[in-house]
């Protein structure tokens, strides 16, 4: 049996693929990347809506998730957001930092940014093998061997696995690296869809699809806070979608896999406590005290949305003057705009997520080198791992420093 033979096989050419075999590369080892897709970095195209969202200046373990969040420490000492943004500046990549901490490219296009990356493996001298699946892996004495769907095998010296999650599975990511790390007795974390849009129960969401709102989003459990951010909030037919839902999403997956109750609050008008929000609504209605119920609210409230919420607020007659609304209603109506209250169902699926959450457990890699603790010479890169980030270029952040990490010690070890 002919086999193909390199120093360092990258499994999977996303960003921290594409990373990690340009670092094994630069420490002067001969690479490959075996990419399941015709092309490499097809899921960069679609980060940040097409414009890349690269890193984020305020990266730290407080904005990961998984067992152990502070492992990234490892790889972000070593290769940090002032390190990635003088790589890519150094490859074309000139930088600007919007709301948030976000880095965008300046030419608001993460096809850039992919053009690059592929410029430098080509400069570099990097082997790509796309159409390529790896279904099988095993280690012999001298060398890991990789066995395609297609019946090719590849051998190397050292194997880094950055086949990516399950999340986006159009990008080719499906979860096929879980089994290959199996296969190398690896454990795998609980997976579940994370930054996805939330399903809601409730009958009227069909009368409000398309809605945006600028409010909140708070994930409780237990009527405790568990995860809370705000931004446009868009209501869709099977419950809530938008920044803030993507953020707070990973709570609210993790409780719902735990069988914990999960409960989302929306406020609706974010500038105003209840207690000024009754003050503010009974100034209104004593102002125009023949206007119905329902109108009374045109002007400060989505028009989309008023009836659903004054039926919420169990307001029973819609077309009654405001005049005949008692101290108890103006509460109900106040507590509803600021307290809007939804069981969640569950998450949208695999499709619909950004990222994963769990993964290959980090307890059995070495955070300093990225390499199995339990077998020589694998290495571990972004997304397959049980490490994931929220919204803002955290998770590409990731992808840079643990494929740079994985790449460097492949290579020199």
């Amino acid at each position: 049996m002919s086999m193909q033979k390199y120093e360092v096989m990258v499994v999977g050419g996303g960003a921290a693929g594409m990373m990690a075999a340009i670092s094994a590369r630069m420490h002067g080892a001969r690479v490959a990347i075996l990419e399941r897709n015709p092309r490499v970095g097809k899921k960069i195209l679609a980060t940040g809506n097409g414009r890349c969202n690269f890193t984020n200046i305020y990266t730290d373990a407080e904005h990961y998730h998984g067992k152990n969040p502070k492992f990234i420490y490892g790889a972000l000492f070593q290769f940090d957001v002032s390190k990635t943004i003088a790589f890519f500046e150094k490859l074309g990549i000139a930088h600007k930092v919007e709301d948030g901490g976000r880095v965008f490219p300046m030419s608001d296009q993460a096809s850039s940014v992919l053009d690059v990356l592929l410029y430098e493996l080509n400069r570099l001298g990097v082997e790509i093998c796309c159409n390529c699946f790896v279904k099988k892996m095993r280690k012999t004495d001298n060398c890991f061997v990789l066995e395609t769907e297609d019946g090719k095998h590849f051998c190397g010296q050292k194997v880094i696995l950055a086949c990516g999650g399950k999340a986006m599975p159009s990008t080719g990511s499906d979860g096929s690296g879980y089994e290959l790390s199996r296969q190398m007795g690896h454990r795998i974390t609980d997976i579940f869809p994370a930054l996805v849009q939330l399903k809601l129960e409730g009958k009227f969401f069909k009368q409000i699809e398309g809605v945006k709102i600028i409010g909140t989003a708070e994930v409780l459990s237990s009527n405790k806070s568990m995860a809370k951010d705000s931004g446009d909030i868009l209501f869709a037919n099977y419950g809530v979608s938008g920044p803030p839902i993507l953020q707070v999403s990973r709570k609210a997956g993790e409780l719902l896999q735990e069988g914990k109750e999960a409960v989302l609050k929306v406020t609706v008008i974010n500038n105003f406590s209840h207690k000024e929000l009754v003050e503010l609504l009974s100034r209104r209605f004593k102002n125009m005290p023949e206007k119905t119920v329902e109108f009374s609210l045109v002007g400060l409230v989505n028009k989309r949305l008023i009836r659903v919420l004054l039926k919420e607020a169990g307001i029973k007659d819609l077309n009654a003057p405001v005049s005949a609304l008692s101290s108890s209603d103006v509460q109900k109506i106040a507590r509803i705009l600021t307290d809007w209250r939804f069981r969640i169902s569950g998450t949208r699926s695999w499709p619909s997520a950004q990222v994963t959450a769990g993964g290959v457990d980090t307890a059995d890699i070495d955070p300093r080198t990225m390499e199995s603790r339990l077998v020589k010479g694998l290495f571990f890169a972004g997304e397959i791992m049980d490490i994931d980030g929220e919204c803002g270029g955290f998770n590409l952040q990731w992808a840079w420093s643990s494929g740079f990490t994985a790449g460097k010690y492949a290579a020199v070890r």
